[in-house]
């Protein structure tokens, strides 16, 4: 049974597990899976369920480490493992795990069917790992996915695209129907695949945390202006003649700007980033 509290919604439909394995590059039906076998690198699970995608995870053979927190859903898992060697379940809260314990220093794949209220502290706590993570597979609500993959200048375009395209490169690989789904969620899923690494890595920033809080000051009141949304970090003159620099609008919004116009600002205007 299914906890609300818990956001849980479970993927009953098993033509939509294997359209998922397709899009994830682990169905052993897909043309050319025998020739091409998927990626060695290990699988991290997050929100296992009943383990209705962990048996496909499984079938490649490489090892799967599944996270589940609701105490019955590890019972059956564990039973899972007594038949699977390479599976090995860890009880407990994603958000609370320490990560690097679980990674052992290894790059792995995610996968996850994440509860919807709790999908952006998840990406936060899998991107401080990022170094360790090849690719991230999520089923999230659409309206979320949307956010995730969003450009600059689009509705949807806020900080957590920002943060998401920093850090990977994401395309939304399907849309899932809410009947695949049991009990069915009252919203349409998707299911988003994340490859690292994203633009960050060509930009060299000293100091992450402090430009992802920067990015976040830029969108604290989207509608405004960044002379505004950034007063209490720099006078509005010394904003408009970085924006000039960078041949940027002087009333240019958060929303206009690419990660690597974030990145340039932020650089023109906090001391110790200058190139």
């Amino acid at each position: 049974m299914a906890r609300q509290r818990l956001g849980q919604h479970f993927l009953a439909d098993a033509a939509w597990r294997e359209k998922i394995a397709r899009a994830i590059g682990i169905s052993r039906h897909a043309a050319g899976f025998a020739a091409a076998p998927p990626s060695q690198t290990p699988w991290l699970e997050i929100g296992a369920g009943h383990g209705e995608m962990t048996e496909q995870l499984l079938a490649t053979g490489f090892p799967v480490t599944a996270v589940e927190l609701d105490p019955p859903l590890v019972a059956g898992l564990q039973r899972l493992a007594e038949k699977f060697p390479n599976l090995t379940v860890v009880p407990g809260d994603i958000l609370q795990l320490d990560l690097a314990k679980l990674l052992a220093g290894r790059r792995v794949r995610v996968y996850g069917n994440l509860p919807y209220y709790i999908t952006s502290p998840i990406l936060h706590r899998l991107f401080e790992h990022a170094a360790q993570i090849e690719t991230i597979h999520i089923v999230i609500q659409l309206e979320v996915a949307q956010r995730l993959a969003a450009r600059p200048g689009s509705r949807d375009y806020g900080y957590l695209s920002v943060l998401t395209h920093y850090f990977s490169r994401p395309e939304i690989a399907l849309q899932i129907p809410r009947g695949a789904f049991q009990p069915p969620p009252e919203v349409t899923s998707a299911l988003v695949s994340l490859r690292l690494p994203g633009a960050g890595a060509a930009l060299g920033l000293q100091d992450e945390p402090r430009f992802l809080d920067f990015v976040k000051l830029c969108f604290a009141q989207k509608r405004k202006t960044l002379v505004n949304n950034l007063r209490a970090l720099a006078g509005p003159e010394l904003v408009r003649e970085a924006l000039a620099s960078l041949d940027l609008r002087r009333d240019a919004r958060a929303e206009q700007l690419s990660v690597e116009q974030f990145a340039a600002l932020f650089r023109r205007l906090i001391p110790g980033e200058e190139r």
